[in-house]
């Protein structure tokens, strides 16, 4: 396990239910993928390394939960504006996501 944290430090990430409007790989790459997301009231791009794993095909029109409020970080000249977040092992990754669909922007809690 990590370290602790307060929740004082927890208040301060915005986690937030996005939709997927669009998925491709980022040019050069073969699992790098450039996700367009749908946050509401913005739109934003996110790339994760999972194109070995997912299909832009079965990313799209899904309700994922995304960190909003991370730094942005250039990845193979693309710039990233978020981080989808995942649950792994050594034989899965799965997106998490919502049980209930959700407006576009709503807060995790």
């Amino acid at each position: 396990m990590k370290e602790i944290i307060s929740f004082t430090d927890f208040k301060k990430l915005d986690l937030r239910v996005a939709t997927v409007l669009e998925v491709s790989l980022v040019e050069g790459s073969d699992k790098m993928l450039k996700i367009q997301i749908d946050l509401g009231e913005e739109k934003r791009q996110i790339l994760a390394g999972l194109g070995k794993v997912y299909t832009p095909a079965e990313l799209i029109g899904k309700q994922l939960i995304v960190l909003v409020n991370l730094e942005p970080k250039k990845m193979l000249g693309e710039e990233s504006q978020g981080m989808l977040l995942a649950a792994d092992s050594e034989e899965e990754i799965a997106f998490l996501t919502t049980y209930r669909k959700m407006p576009a922007g709503s807060r995790v809690r």
